[in-house]
C-alpha cells in the first residue's frame, strides 16, 4: 500500500487515480478528515485524517496498515493562516523529519518527494533546464524556498536513514480540481473561458505577456508521472523533472481554448519578460518511460469539459 499526503488535493488526487490505475493500494492522509473526498469515490481507496506535522498521528496510521512506499506531496500551505516565523518553519520541516522517521520505522524503501519547478528560478538562462543544473541558494517566494530547504534537507535524511528519498520537480500544473495560480496565468485563463468572464489576471505575482512561455503540464500526465516514480524498480538518480519536455506559450494557451470556446478573447501584452525554459524529462523517460498523453489542445479541451459539466473540487 502506498501512502500519500496531500492525497486529497489538487496534484495528490491524480496520483492517487494513476497509482490505482497502476494496479495500487493507495492510502491517503488528509488534515481534515478521514473521509474519501467525494471525487476518489469511485475508487477503492482508504483515507485517514492526519496531520504530516504531528508524528504520532502518522505512528498510528502506521499501526492499522502495511505501507510499502510513501508519496510525500503535503507541504507549505499557502492558504493556511498566518504563523509565527519559527512556529511555521518548523511545521513545514517536522512535515519531512516525520515521514522519513516513520519511513523507517515501517521498512519504507522509497519516499517521493514534492519540489518544484521553482528551484530553478533566478538562473536567467534560456532553454531547457536540466536536474544537474546547480540552482541559487535564494529565493523570492516561501513555496521555492522550502523547496530547496527540503532538497537539501532530504539529502542528508537520505544518507543518514538509508530510505531513498526522490525530489519531484513539479512543473507548471493545470487541470481539474486545480486552482489560479500566483505564478502563471494559464489556470486564470482557461477558469474565464468556461465561466464566460473576462480573465483576472492581477493575481499573478508577474505582469503576464502573450510570449511568456513555462512547462505546462496537464495535471493527469503530473500524477501519473509521479506514479511511476514512486513504483519503479530501479531510479538511478535522486532528482527527476517532473514535466512536458516543452515550453507552452500564453498565446499557446489562448489559441487552444479558442478551438473550444471560440468566443473567448482576451488581450495581452505582446511579448515576454521571462526567459523561455522548459524541464529536460529525459532522466524519467529513461528511468520509467513516462511520455506525457496531453498537449496543449487535448489538455484545453478535456478540462473545458470538466469545468462545464459544473465541477469545481
Amino acid at each position: 500500500m502506498i501512502l500519500v499526503t496531500g492525497g486529497s488535493g489538487f496534484i495528490g488526487s491524480h496520483t492517487v487515480r494513476a497509482l490505482h490505475d497502476l494496479g495500487e493500494e493507495v492510502l491517503l492522509v488528509q488534515r481534515r478528515s478521514g473521509d474519501v473526498p467525494t471525487h476518489l469515490a469511485d475508487l477503492p481507496v482508504t483515507a485517514e485524517r492526519g496531520d504530516v506535522s504531528d508524528l504520532k498521528s502518522l505512528r498510528e496510521i502506521g499501526s492499522r496498515y502495511t505501507i510499502s512506499g510513501i508519496v510525500h506531496l503535503a507541504g507549505y500551505d499557502r492558504a493556511g493562516p498566518v504563523q509565527p516565523a519559527v512556529d511555521g518553519a518548523r511545521k513545514v520541516l517536522n512535515g519531512l523529519f516525520n515521514v522519513v522517521e516513520v519511513a523507517q520505522e515501517w521498512g519504507v524503501q522509497r519516499i517521493a518527494m514534492a519540489s518544484s519547478i521553482g528551484v530553478y528560478g533566478g538562473l536567467r538562462v534560456d532553454g531547457a533546464l536540466r536536474e544537474d543544473m546547480p540552482v541559487l541558494l535564494s529565493a523570492a517566494h516561501p513555496i521555492p524556498r522550502y523547496k530547496k530547504i527540503n532538497e537539501l534537507l532530504g539529502e542528508q535524511l537520505a544518507e543518514s536513514s538509508g530510505v531513498q528519498i526522490i525530489n519531484l520537480r513539479i512543473s507548471g500544473t493545470w487541470g481539474p480540481l486545480g486552482h489560479e495560480d500566483p505564478f502563471f496565468a494559464a489556470p486564470a485563463l482557461i477558469h474565464a473561458a468556461a465561466a464566460g468572464t473576462v480573465p483576472d489576471l492581477t493575481g499573478i505575482l508577474i505582469p503576464v505577456h502573450s510570449d511568456d512561455a513555462l512547462d505546462l503540464t496537464y495535471v493527469k500526465d503530473t500524477g501519473r508521472a509521479i506514479a511511476l516514480l514512486q513504483l519503479a524498480e530501479i531510479l538511478n538518480h535522486r532528482t527527476y523533472n517532473v514535466g512536458s519536455g516543452r515550453a507552452t506559450t500564453n498565446s499557446e494557451i489562448v489559441t487552444a481554448i479558442k478551438t473550444v470556446v471560440p468566443g473567448f478573447d482576451v488581450e495581452l501584452p505582446v511579448g515576454s519578460t521571462r526567459p523561455t525554459n522548459w524541464l529536460d524529462i529525459t532522466r524519467i523517460q529513461k528511468d520509467t518511460g513516462y511520455q506525457p498523453k496531453y498537449d496543449t489542445e487535448s489538455a484545453a479541451s478535456d478540462y473545458l469539459k470538466w469545468l462545464k459539466a459544473g465541477n469545481t473540487r
